[in-house]
């Protein structure tokens, strides 16, 4: 397993933060439908538990929404761990869009 650790800063307050990022699998479900399956999210406040399959390999984080950033922590299969920056560039690009 590799770590992935992303820190996305925002100047939303919290909770709106919080609203958008919880949309965040949502969306990424309905846009790689054909790529992810078995979605699985459970928040506690603002720190929330993920999990879900893409391509067979099955992914697991979690998520803490703080005032001023989201911090995204997963650990990735080893044979994912090769496209670790590429992984970690899209999902600040697609955070960072939702933040805005």
């Amino acid at each position: 397993m590799s770590k992935l650790t992303i820190d996305i800063p925002h100047q939303l307050s919290q909770e709106e933060a919080l609203k958008r990022i919880k949309g965040l699998l949502t969306n990424l479900k309905e846009e790689q439908k054909d790529i992810i399956s078995g979605v699985s999210e459970n928040w506690q406040g603002q720190k929330g538990d993920f999990s879900f399959s893409a391509k067979g390999f099955d992914l697991a984080g979690n998520i803490d929404v703080s005032p001023d950033k989201v911090a995204i922590n997963a650990d990735l299969p080893f044979a994912l761990s090769f496209f670790k920056g590429m992984i970690s560039n899209v999902i600040q690009q697609k955070a960072a869009e939702l933040l805005k």
